[in-house]
């Protein structure tokens, strides 16, 4: 069965790094092998600017260039619309009003925007998966496993 892979920052960051290490292999052929099985790798909009806010701020403009060509390729990139904004405001809320923040409460909750995105993209949640390297937040919402966890 194929999925809907939507990349978290962190996955995002190994999957375009420049440089060739262990891991940026290792998630180079996980990437292949997913989608070698028919999954289709999505790229979030709130991530995409989570991790070229970053780049840009590290005067990384190789590593920009990385990012943009990966996340403009087979119609990866998902942009953020108003009713994923709206969902977010209500998640948001209600994680704090049940005792479950995410972020402080004067940041941008980027992984609430992330699950709403996810949400509001419109797959069945059987077919859509959040791949991370940091769970906590995002289960609370939508599912999310480690990269290293999904299996192509």
């Amino acid at each position: 069965m194929s999925r809907f892979i939507f990349l978290d920052s962190g996955p995002l960051g190994l999957i375009t790094h420049p440089r060739q290490t262990a891991e940026v292999d290792a998630i180079t052929e996980w990437l292949f092998q997913v989608l070698k099985r028919g999954n289709r790798v999505l790229v979030p909009s709130i991530i995409y600017y989570e991790l070229k806010r970053e780049l840009l701020r590290a005067n990384k403009p190789f590593s920009v260039r990385r990012l943009d060509l990966f996340s403009q390729a087979s119609n990866r990139y998902i942009p953020l619309t108003d009713a994923a904004l709206r969902l977010s405001a209500e998640l948001w809320a209600k994680a704090r009003q049940e005792g479950r923040p995410t972020a402080d409460s004067k940041e941008l909750d980027i992984d609430v925007i992330l699950a709403a995105q996810v949400l509001s993209f419109g797959a069945p949640a059987s077919d859509v998966v959040v791949a991370t390297t940091n769970i906590k937040h995002l289960t609370q919402f939508v599912p999310a496993s480690l990269w290293t966890e999904i299996l192509p």
